[in-house]
């Protein structure tokens, strides 16, 4: 029953990795790119760390199995909002066909804080007016 578990998890575990990297290749930008592999890989590495951790069914290999699963699943997701938002700001385009731009307009452009837009348009004219004089 244990060897049908750990088979079964480890080949949804290869299965979603693999469609992570059909996914990265196939993605039009970098922020689709950076949505597939951050999901798909994070799913797939932790159902193949569950899969070793019933396999080896000691407490020492357990522990360290969820540790592993817990730090992945606590930095995947920064790291991936990190690298999309470092994107932006660089000035890394979006796709074509993307519908709406979010950001557009909400954002501090020296300082790249967020705001909710309105008061923005007040402080890029005054930075444009020191600019000037």
């Amino acid at each position: 029953m244990t060897d049908a578990l750990i088979i079964i998890l480890s080949t949804l575990g290869a299965i979603f990795i693999l469609l992570a990297a059909v996914g990265f290749l196939r993605m039009p930008d970098t922020y689709l790119r950076i949505s597939v592999t951050t999901k798909a890989v994070t799913l797939g590495v932790g159902l193949i760390l569950v899969s070793a951790a019933i396999y080896f069914d000691e407490l020492s290999v357990t522990s360290r199995v969820l540790a592993i699963i817990l730090f992945i699943i606590l930095t995947a997701p920064v790291g991936a909002h990190l690298i999309g938002r470092a994107s932006y700001f660089l000035g890394v385009k979006m796709w074509d066909k993307s519908v709406m731009d979010e950001l557009e307009g909400k954002y501090k452009k020296f300082s790249h804080k967020l705001d909710s837009g309105d008061d923005l348009k007040d402080e890029e004219e005054t930075e444009e007016e020191k600019e000037k004089g």
